[in-house]
Order: structure tokens, then sequence, then C-alpha cells
């Protein structure tokens, strides 16, 4: 596990994704902060710490505008890692 990693819901509140989208709604939040919302959750086990910010970015470098990511598949989706089929959906 990365020493370094630090969950989101240890974040300060205001940068938060779901605190800032409740506090200043979806308009200021980027599409990565969005997505991360959707995602719910990111990764933390033995092998890997990853944020749900992580792992959309991750999302992003691969698919580079959300009109690209739209026409991906679940299952290509899913090639990513810490997108299993549920996040992918």
């Amino acid at each position: 596990m990365d020493k370094d990693f630090l969950p989101i819901n240890k974040w300060p509140e205001d940068e938060r994704p779901r605190e800032k989208l409740l506090k200043h709604g979806s308009q200021n939040l980027t599409n990565c902060e969005l997505l991360a919302i959707l995602l719910r959750t990111g990764i933390n086990n033995k092998q890997s710490s990853r944020s749900a910010i992580d792992l959309a970015r991750d999302v992003f470098l691969k698919y580079k505008s959300l009109n690209e990511l739209f026409n991906v598949s679940a299952i290509e989706l899913t090639e990513i890692k810490g997108i299993g089929i549920a996040k992918a959906s």
C-alpha cells in the first residue's frame, strides 16, 4: 500500500468532490470530479491505493473526452485497473 495515499474522506471538506457538488453545484466541478462521484470508491488494497479521483483521471487519460467515453462499452472500461463491471456499468 502507498504510504502517501490519503483517501478522499480524509481530505479537507472543501476539496472533496461530493461536498463541492452540494455546496457549489456541478458547474464548478471538473469532469474528473464528477466521474469520481459516480465511481464512488477507489482502490485500497495491498497492491494499490488509489482514490476515485485517481481512477477518474485514468479514465480520462485513456478516453480524452466525455464524447469518447460515452462511446466505450462497459467491457472496455474494465480494462482500466480498478474499474470492474459494477463501476463500468
